[in-house]
């Protein structure tokens, strides 16, 4: 099993409209082959350390690295990439195994 963290750094004040085109993708990526788990995640308010108002959280888990690089290359990510690249100011994305 893969593990994807990916830390989405919105334009400033953009998280919501970011978030929105991410939610709208969702379903399309829960129908492909070997996704187990994406979804977004915000900090619980009042909590240290935070990642901060423009900032969320992917967390991803896929059958195979295959299915990971699979949909990477898939067409809505491909048209989700493109319809928020301007809302993204930065964006790390880490993949890990279990240990």
């Amino acid at each position: 099993m893969i593990h994807v963290l990916a830390i989405i750094t919105a334009q400033p004040g953009k998280r919501d409209e970011l978030l929105a085109l991410f939610n709208a993708n969702v379903p399309a990526v829960h129908a492909e082959d070997g996704c187990i788990e994406y979804g977004a995640v915000v900090d619980v308010p009042s909590t240290s350390p935070a990642f901060g108002p423009d900032v969320f959280v992917v967390v991803e888990k896929w059958s195979s690295l295959d299915a990971l690089k699979a949909h990477a290359a898939s067409s809505h990510m491909v048209a989700y990439g493109a319809a928020s690249k301007h809302l993204v100011a930065a964006r790390a994305v880490h993949i890990l195994q279990p240990a």
